[in-house]
């Protein structure tokens, strides 16, 4: 069954670089489409599985596995790293492989309360970037065990590089105030994508700049995403390099990924609809 499915991925690898036409729908097909958008073509992948799950229903065997892919970028004459982790479930009967896919991660569904406050106007402190940078650079693909780990891990991870540059919690113990997480407790904004997109939209307590497109933000700086465009929003990424052009590529949870292009335009939650927020974190007075 491994070899299996190591003879799948390397399929999959292969689809990346070649010039065989894919189907109009699927991952690969939506990343090689969207990088065509901004003259980035892949030039290598590397990839590595690792079965962590077994189960069984009735004579079905189901395999759960990750698998990091690695991609070498081409942009202009510069080449870059790309990187994300997928979480993969291959089903078996009698050892033959009859199905696999892509599980999709579930992002925000935390209702948040409509009494939630900021707690204050200004804290005092300086925003290093680099740190935060350096942080998200570190856990893109892991989980720092000096804090509580969430399946939706996204605004958890962004406010953590948020605090890593040097933004202190406050609020504390007030899940409706503030932004801070101690143990298994925390505030909305620390871990729910639309509260933290509030509190920096409101510039109180984290002081910030909202800004009109992705190419004005700078390393460190905060991207929020609605997918559907409802209003609701979904994502946050942190911006930890800039392309040829001077876009932005980011860090993220949940989907994992490292150095990705901003506009998610290669996500399977990707939609016509999707609406962007720009915020440059600036140091609080």
């Amino acid at each position: 069954m491994r070899e299996q499915l190591k003879q799948l991925l390397q399929e999959r690898v292969e689809l990346y670089t070649s010039d065989e036409h894919v189907r109009g729908e699927g991952k690969i097909y939506l990343k090689k489409e969207a990088l065509k958008k901004h003259s980035t073509e892949i030039v290598r992948v590397n990839a590595a599985g690792k079965v962590h799950s077994e189960r069984h229903e009735g004579d079905v065997q189901i395999l759960g596995y990750q698998v990091q892919l690695q991609y070498l970028m081409k942009q202009e004459d510069v080449f870059y790293i790309e990187e994300e982790m997928e979480e993969r479930e291959a089903r078996f009967r009698d050892g033959y492989l009859i199905e696999e896919r892509e599980l999709e991660p579930n992002l925000d569904s935390i209702e948040v309360p409509q009494n939630w406050e900021v707690g204050l106007d200004r804290l005092s402190y300086r925003y290093d970037r680099m740190k935060a940078v350096q942080y998200a650079e570190r856990w893109w693909n892991e989980f720092n065990p000096d804090y509580y780990k969430f399946t939706d891990d996204c605004t958890n991870f962004i406010s953590q590089c948020l605090h890593a540059g040097g933004i202190p919690m406050w609020g504390a113990s007030n899940k409706n105030q503030g932004w801070w997480i101690r143990g298994k407790n925390w505030s909305y904004t620390w871990t729910t994508a639309h509260s933290l997109y509030h509190l920096l939209k409101g510039g109180k307590g984290i002081r910030t700049k909202e800004v009109g497109t992705a190419q004005e933000l700078n390393l460190g700086d905060i991207l929020c995403i609605d997918f559907e465009g409802d209003g609701r929003f979904d994502h946050n990424l942190i911006v930890t390099a800039k392309d040829q052009n001077g876009m932005p590529l980011v860090n993220a949870h949940t989907m994992n990924s490292r150095h990705r292009y901003w506009t998610y335009e290669d996500s399977s939650r990707y939609t016509p609809n999707i609406v962007y927020k720009f915020f440059m974190i600036l140091d609080g007075v």
